[in-house]
């Protein structure tokens, strides 16, 4: 990782600039992004738009990071656009570039060969620095803030605020839907300083839930345009606070884009956004997998078992470079038995071992298991029917995606 946007400029400008070539959003934040950017990029399906999704990380296959018209680019496409990424940091002087520095410089080519009308593009770490910000957005979105990645961001919400209050541009719209009022003064003030037209949803907009559901999430959500009747197919309390930052950007965008009531109706009702909060049954029981890889997301995973009063078990992975502690105190009483397992698709993941004793404070009875597969073996050769969570890491959840459309659990359905 290399935060720094000097060799996706370079890499940039010697492939003819195509990241100025799509008109473009960027939505940054700690969590929520993804799932604001998945269901903006839903609503502008709906309402006839020709737009591209760039997000981060994939769970299996990398070529799901690029949606055109919400269908995963093809591995050809990203292969021709990849190849012309590194024939352009191959030139003298070479340029170092990194794998997310790829990607995103292969994203700009293929939304620009494609000439879509929109490109929305997740940010991947912070925003001043990350690659993506070299695109001249015409709206930037900022999800929540919460205490993560603070060895490269810093030690306080304020100073993460303001790193991914970055990617702010003069004149045009920000939205910014955290309501913690550290975060916000920071976006204040670096509004004022660049000149962006700030929107605080926590002003402009009020949603009202229809009752905790294991389903879809359904609301009524108020704004500055009119009041709307929404559900998500996205599990969580959470996630209406997603859909609804996602329907204010898109009103947001309306004007330009010709984007109707309706289509944010049809695109909120459309989203999709795999391993969050995603349910499986495997011999009759049900397996949930959700990428909570913070203390915020485990938060929220804790808060939809209570208020769902779903009893389930849980298999978790983190990084080592993950606040496990805070996790664990999250996810205390809200789960039944728990297993510690490897990531084996990250060489920074945390063994179980390691988890254990740094989560033994506050989820005395975890055990460890040797594999993901053998824990959930495990688990579900037990008789009562309690659901099962594999929670963590989003490679973990990658893992146990791919584990179950492989049919590799036998009796999965999807």
């Amino acid at each position: 990782m290399k935060l720094g946007l000097a060799a996706i400029d370079s890499v940039c400008e010697r492939s003819g600039r195509p990241e100025r070539k799509v008109p473009s959003i960027l939505i940054a934040g700690t969590n929520g992004k993804g799932s604001t950017a998945a269901a903006l990029s839903a609503i502008a399906q709906a309402s006839g738009l020709r737009a591209g999704l760039y997000t981060s990380p994939h769970l299996i296959s990398v070529t799901e990071r690029l949606r055109i018209a919400e269908e995963d680019i093809g591995a050809e496409e990203l292969d021709s656009a990849l190849a012309r990424v590194f024939e352009a940091a191959d030139r003298a002087p070479e340029i170092p570039v990194t794998y997310f520095e790829a990607l995103t410089a292969a994203a700009f080519l293929v939304f620009a060969d494609r000439r879509l009308d929109l490109a929305i593009l997740e940010v991947g770490l912070g925003g001043r620095f990350d690659a993506t910000n070299i695109a001249p957005a015409g709206l930037s979105v900022v999800t929540s803030i919460s205490l993560d990645h603070m060895e490269d961001l810093g030690p306080t919400v304020a100073s993460i605020a303001r790193e991914k209050a970055g990617i702010f541009r003069r004149s045009r719209p920000a939205l910014v839907s955290s309501p913690r009022e550290e975060a916000l003064d920071v976006f204040r003030k670096v509004a004022l300083e660049v000149g962006a037209q700030l929107h605080e949803l926590v002003q402009e907009a009020s949603f009202e839930l229809d009752g905790p559901a294991r389903g879809p999430t359904r609301f009524l959500l108020q704004t500055p345009v009119r009041r709307y009747a929404l559900s998500t197919p996205l599990p969580g309390d959470h996630q209406a606070a997603n859909a609804a930052t996602a329907v204010r950007a898109a009103e947001l965008l309306a004007p330009d884009f010709r984007i109707e009531p309706d289509a944010i109706v049809r695109g909120v009702g459309a989203v999709r956004w795999p391993g969050r909060l995603e349910r499986f049954t495997v011999r009759g029981r049900a397996v949930w997998l959700d990428g909570c890889h913070n203390p915020e997301g485990a938060a929220s995973l804790a808060a939809f078992l209570r208020q769902t009063a779903l009893e389930a078990d849980l298999v978790f992975g983190a990084m080592a470079d993950k606040d496990v502690e805070a996790m664990a105190e999250a996810l205390a009483g809200a789960v039944g038995e728990i297993r510690l397992v490897p990531v084996e698709s990250a060489a920074r993941a945390a063994t179980p071992d390691e988890l254990r004793q740094r989560m033994a404070a506050r989820l005395p009875d975890a055990r460890t298991s040797p594999s993901l597969a053998a824990a959930l073996e495990e688990l579900l050769s037990r008789p009562g029917g309690k659901s099962i969570i594999v929670a963590g890491s989003l490679y973990l959840v990658g893992e146990a995606r791919q584990l179950l459309l492989g049919g590799r659990l036998e009796g999965t359905d999807s």
